[in-house]
């Protein structure tokens, strides 16, 4: 089993969207799609998400953007339940296949202006991970972040 975390505020998210080569370079066709049906702020937590969501599975696959793999060779779209569904291509098809992973599963969620992504990937031989268990981690990640902001400045646990 593999994992991959990873968490994003808003914010940064803003300032590289600022940059007019990002969105073709980070996402792919069909997110952009997606994104492009909401309003403005729909839009941008979604494409948070997503981009949260392309860190930790770079993460699960070991690379980071080497070896020609984009961010947009991992397209996460919307399963049957509106649940995160991941599609890979490219560069980041062909690392799944010499790790030989053979399942991803991607959790997304949102607290205020953070966004955090889980994801967990398998092969073969591996049992496949309840989508409950990478809901709660990242419910947990987003808890840590709100508990870390409450603490006043100055003050450590």
């Amino acid at each position: 089993m593999r994992i991959g975390i990873d968490v994003l505020g808003l914010g940064e998210l803003d300032r590289l969207q600022a940059r007019s080569w990002f969105r073709r370079y980070t996402y792919a066709p069909e997110e952009l799609t997606l994104a492009d049906g909401f309003g403005r702020e729909r839009a941008r937590e979604f494409l948070a998400g997503r981009f949260a969501a392309k860190e930790a599975v770079l993460k699960v696959l070991g690379t980071g953007c080497r070896g020609g793999l984009l961010p947009r060779h991992i397209c996460v779209t919307r399963g049957a339940r509106s649940a995160p569904l991941v599609r890979l291509t490219g560069a980041a098809q062909r690392r799944a296949a010499e790790i030989g992973l053979t399942d991803l599963t991607v959790s997304i969620a949102h607290k205020g202006e953070h966004v955090v992504a889980v994801a967990l990937g398998r092969g073969d031989h591996e049992p496949a991970p309840g989508a409950g268990d990478v809901r709660r981690t990242a419910r947990t990640v987003l808890e840590e972040i709100a508990l870390r902001e409450s603490v006043p400045s100055g003050r450590s646990e």
